[in-house]
C-alpha cells in the first residue's frame, strides 16, 4: 500500500548487523539502509519512498516517510530515536526548508540531535524532494 513504509529486514554482513528497507537501490549500489557496529547505528541516505515505490506529493510528507523508514531501521537494530545524535537533510529547494524542519521537529523536539540541512541540485530519483541520514549511539 502507498501509505505503508517498506518492511525492514535484518541480516548480517561482514560481522555487522545490517537493516534493509527493500529499496530498489540497495542491491544495485551494494549498501544497507542501516548498519549497527557495536553501539553505533548509521542510517544511509533515505528518501521518502512508499512501499509501492511511489512518493508522497509534498516535502513534508516525504520528510515524514523518510524519518519513519530511518526510525524503523534503527529500531530493527535495537535502537530508538532517542539514541539519534545527528541528522543530515538534503533537500532540492531550500525555499521549502520550513516544511522539512517542522516535521523534523515533530520527531526530534525532545531529543535535540545535531542537524545539518543543505540544498542539493538533485537526488537519486527525480521524484524525491529530500534525503535524510541518521546516526545513533545505543547506550
Amino acid at each position: 500500500m502507498a501509505g505503508e513504509a517498506p518492511r525492514i529486514t535484518v541480516g548480517e554482513f561482514a560481522g555487522r548487523r545490517c537493516a534493509s528497507s527493500g529499496s530498489p537501490w540497495e542491491p544495485i549500489v551494494g549498501y544497507s539502509r542501516a548498519v549497527r557496529s557495536g553501539n553505533v547505528i548509521a542510517v544511509s541516505g533515505t528518501v521518502g519512498l512508499n512501499a509501492d515505490r511511489s512518493y508522497p506529493p509534498t516535502l513534508a510528507e516525504q520528510t515524514r516517510r523518510a524519518l519513519e523508514i530511518g526510525r524503523d531501521a534503527i529500531e530493527a537494530l535495537g535502537g530508538t530515536l532517542a539514541h539519534v545524535i545527528r541528522t543530515r537533510m538534503f533537500i532540492i529547494d531550500i525555499g521549502k526548508a520550513a516544511e522539512a524542519t517542522k516535521v523534523h521537529g515533530e520527531f526530534f523536539r525532545d531529543i535535540r540531535p545535531v542537524s545539518t540541512l543543505v540544498q542539493v541540485s538533485r537526488l537519486i530519483d527525480d521524484r524525491a524532494l529530500i534525503e535524510i541520514e541518521l546516526d545513533a549511539i545505543v547506550a
